[in-house]
């Protein structure tokens, strides 16, 4: 995600390379010794910051002791708008991009470090990231309709860890998470029990699975759900803590977030176009009973 908006505001001033791609956990992944090469030949480093890469923590200090710029592209977030769950012991929740509004702050702050860098284009940054930022704000307007269409009762998303925090709170919709907010956490026994007495007592019609999170738990909530005579389905699979594949419109921060909502919103019995925003997206599983096959997007 960070990949991708740095190169939406440099544009073809610079050469713009991704450290952890597709797929991959940021919780748990550690540099390689060619990703440190990488790194360190670099003029300029952006990270997501809040301890997501926490593995990497140590490199991107000695990084910025070499007399790199290291820049967190969540600075300029203010505290008062993150969450400090109980669970992280003090630290922030890091998944700050499932709210497009407050990932729009971190395209000023890659348009704000980029200036700093190369002060002869700091207009070019900062033009680039005020016309992507209305492509933000027609993304944001799109996820707040489709996931308002979906009935209050059934607003509630479940899935394999609690990355959709920021997400639950900018688009109205309640969220849980079988592990915690970073996926070294395990998930036990107790847990998945009280997420089933919770789906089974909310009547919860669908969960989700992740890209960078095994399916295992997500699975064991539906049978679980199932011995107690419930069925909920496996209403897709969502991007969390990574994008889709280079290349595709999944591949793209906005694509992620499309895929997301649009996939969400059609399995909860919402009104979501097949294609979603733009009519871009790959194939979607079909739509839950009863839901719309189509619906107007914003912009779109």
């Amino acid at each position: 995600m960070v990949t991708d908006i740095v190169r939406q505001v440099a544009g073809q001033r610079a050469e713009v390379s991704g450290i952890i791609g597709e797929g991959v956990d940021p919780h748990l992944y550690k540099p390689t010794r060619n990703d440190v090469a990488a790194l360190m030949s670099a003029d300029v480093v952006f990270y997501s910051g809040l301890v997501l890469e926490g593995k990497m923590a140590d490199t991107l200090v000695k990084v910025a002791a070499s007399g790199r710029r290291v820049f967190a592209v969540t600075e300029l977030l203010d505290e008062k708008y993150l969450l400090e769950p109980p669970s992280m012991a003090g630290h922030y929740d890091p998944h700050v991009w499932m709210d497009v509004q407050a990932w729009r702050r971190a395209v000023d702050a890659v348009a704000a470090a980029l200036a700093v860098f190369d002060p002869p284009h700091a207009e070019e940054y900062r033009s680039r990231a005020a016309r992507y930022g209305e492509e933000l704000d027609r993304l944001d307007a799109y996820v707040r309709q489709v996931i308002g269409s979906i009935p209050e009762p059934q607003r509630v998303l479940i899935t394999a860890h609690d990355a959709f925090n920021y997400f639950g709170r900018a688009y109205g919709i309640t969220v849980k998470g079988i592990q915690g907010i970073s996926t070294e956490s395990e998930a036990g026994l107790q847990d998945i029990n009280r997420l089933v007495d919770f789906i089974v007592e909310r009547q919860v019609r669908a969960i989700f699975v992740e890209t960078s999170v095994a399916d295992k738990n997500v699975r064991a909530l539906s049978e679980g759900a199932r011995s107690r005579g419930h069925e909920v389905t496996i209403g897709g699979t969502l991007f969390s803590d990574a994008m889709g594949k280079p290349g595709t419109y999944e591949g793209t921060y906005v694509g992620m977030i499309d895929h997301n909502a649009t996939v969400i919103a059609r399995a909860l019995g919402g009104s979501a176009p097949e294609g979603g925003m733009q009519g871009k997206l790959s194939a979607l599983p079909p739509a839950a009973s009863g839901a719309p096959e189509r619906s107007a997007a914003p912009g779109g």
